[in-house]
């Protein structure tokens, strides 16, 4: 009963530090002002996503007291968790120049690397590749990349927490199916509890945003969570690539056109397929909850297949992003906002 007691008790905690939080911004006038690349139109608390941090962090040293959770991956997650929230609140409350931000990223990255001892093996088509030194820039640019892009992807109400609790279930799914013996499981389980408290006051329309600590934690972890996963074994990193495909696919289309625009693709924008979807809809909340939809109902099928030998890691990928990509093409992922919603609601 220890285990479901905790992620009880971390998801209240959550969503009463949430509360807390949006106490403290709204006396201290930390709101999130509608500007011209906003999708919200009503200034709103910011920051609600410590809460997330704060709870999943202090619950790592409960699971490793009880033998759920090796110390080395506690410093591990502690560390760069900690370290990257900390980067993310500095730039909340004021500003941080774009080339810092990312250096102290790739530190994060890198102490995730050291104490996890380094990348995992990859199986591609059935057969199992060492990167050797190649795998630790390619697996910090992963880890980076998706701390980034998680960044990026919090721009409607509640689609960044809704996205982390459903890939999270489903890493759980996948890792308990593949290895029921190991507790790897559980790590993914106990983040999803983090988030489901904050999702009460985030959940359409929201009444606090989760900011850039709280989003850009959420992408660390994420990325760390799937290689500690591979780590156990290979494929699941694929299954966890699969999972997180509709942000993968979203963000990373909509860099590569404004990219090949000659665009200062690291300036903030409204270009996204999932803001467009939401300015033609006019509402937040059918957005977010079509995300979770495609998690469970596309993507987790898929990662179940690999995770179950039927369907080999990198084809099953192909498989997950096409219809993704036709999305991200079909609602002009990385085309200029076209106009403002007809009715939008809170955002980031």
């Amino acid at each position: 009963m220890r285990l479901p007691l905790l992620l009880l008790l971390v998801a209240v905690v959550s969503w009463l530090l949430t509360g807390l939080i949006r106490r403290y911004a709204l006396a201290r006038n930390l709101l999130d002002i509608p500007n011209a690349r906003s999708s919200h139109q009503v200034p709103t608390p910011r920051g609600g996503g410590l809460a997330i941090v704060g709870t999943f962090l202090a619950a790592l040293p409960v699971l490793a007291w009880f033998d759920y959770l090796a110390w080395p991956v506690l410093v591990c997650l502690l560390g760069a968790g900690a370290w990257v929230a900390l980067v993310g609140w500095w730039d909340d409350h004021g500003h941080i120049p774009a080339r810092w931000r990312l250096l102290a990223h790739f530190a994060g990255a890198a102490w995730v690397l050291a104490w996890l001892g380094g990348p995992p093996s990859l199986s591609v088509l059935g057969v199992a590749v060492e990167l050797g030194w190649l795998g630790y820039p390619l697996a910090a640019l992963y880890l980076v990349w998706l701390l980034n892009l998680y960044n990026f992807m919090d721009g409607i109400d509640g689609i960044a927490a809704i996205e982390a609790i459903t890939v999270c279930l489903g890493g759980a799914l996948v890792h308990w199916l593949l290895l029921p013996g190991e507790p790897g499981w559980i790590l993914p389980l106990l983040l999803a509890a983090a988030v489901a408290g904050f999702l009460g006051w985030n959940f359409p329309p929201a009444r606090i945003f989760m900011g850039d600590g709280g989003s850009g934690f959420l992408g660390l972890m994420l990325a760390a969570l799937s290689l500690l996963a591979a780590r156990s074994a290979p494929e699941l990193l694929w299954c966890w690539l699969i999972l997180l495909g509709v942000f993968v696919v979203d963000a990373t289309f909509t860099l590569a056109r404004r990219v090949l625009r000659r665009e200062k693709f690291y300036e903030a924008h409204c270009s996204h397929a999932y803001q467009h979807a939401a300015r033609r809809i006019g509402v937040h909340r059918p957005v977010s909850l079509a995300v979770g939809l495609i998690n469970l109902g596309w993507l987790l099928p898929l990662a179940l297949l690999v995770a179950q030998g039927s369907l080999e890691g990198l084809p099953a990928v192909l498989i997950a992003y096409g219809p993704l990509v036709g999305l991200a093409f079909y609602f002009g992922a990385g085309v200029h906002n076209q106009g403002p919603a007809r009715s939008q609601v809170n955002g980031k």
